[in-house]
């Protein structure tokens, strides 16, 4: 044994650790120690060869890698299913013809494809045309005043929303989203789109708000067509 494989004495097993890994040769000139040494096996009490622990702990790896990547397709196809859906509900916006039609298209397609529960919406600043559809009831100026609060979609408990009324199902409604709805980013809210469900976990706090933040920059660039003043160029 040469000189450099002697560790001095009354060194911590920090210290052999890291022998160990500035001598890689140690195990080449001592093969031998790999096939004598036992360790204790981890699903049991008989004793492993350092060769049949360190397989051991390979499988181990492999194994959690396998659900690493089988976690990262699933995320994959919901992903893609998520795209699709909001796709089909982009299109259906874009193929309206009829600006007067758009907002019940946009709360029916949206149900549909991302299965809903419910959905309502209120719209100000409308054209003359409009202001008679049910989605031009007046709001309050509290309901005004929230939307324009708000930097990006509010997801929560039903706590009593004055928005939860457009429903007409208040007592069903456990959780919702309230996304407000703007001609461009920055501008004033025009309107605010309401999403409900009987399900308290549906719409929490905790969870992202970027697909929300989608689809409300989609909705407030389609209904803008509603406006006194149209959809203004950016």
């Amino acid at each position: 044994m040469s000189t450099q494989d002697h560790a001095p004495q009354g060194l911590t097993e920090q210290d052999i650790a890291q022998y160990l890994l500035r001598n890689p040769g140690f195990f080449q000139r001592h093969a031998e120690l790999l096939a004598s040494v036992q360790l204790s096996h981890p699903h049991g009490q008989r004793a492993v060869s350092l060769q049949e622990r360190q397989a051991e702990m390979l499988r181990e790896k492999i194994k959690g890698l396998e659900h690493k990547l089988i976690e990262m397709i699933r995320n994959g196809q919901e992903n893609v299913a998520i795209a699709d859906r909001l796709h089909a509900w982009t299109l259906s916006l874009m193929l309206t013809a009829d600006p007067a039609a758009l907002p019940e298209v946009l709360l029916h397609e949206l149900r549909h494809h991302f299965l809903i529960p419910a959905a309502a919406l209120r719209l100000w600043g409308l054209d003359a045309r409009h202001t008679a559809a049910e989605y031009a009831q007046p709001v309050s100026d509290d309901v005004r005043s929230f939307a324009s609060s708000l930097a990006q979609p509010y997801c929560g408990v039903n706590s009593g929303f004055e928005a939860v009324r457009w429903l007409g199902e208040e007592a069903s409604i456990a959780s919702l989203a309230l996304v407000p709805l703007r001609r461009h980013a920055g501008d004033e809210p025009f309107g605010l789109l309401l999403l409900g469900s009987p399900d308290p976990t549906r719409y929490t706090a905790e969870m992202g708000t970027e697909f929300l933040q989608r689809i409300g920059e989609l909705a407030g660039a389609a209904l803008a067509r509603l406006l006194a003043d149209g959809p203004v160029a950016a």
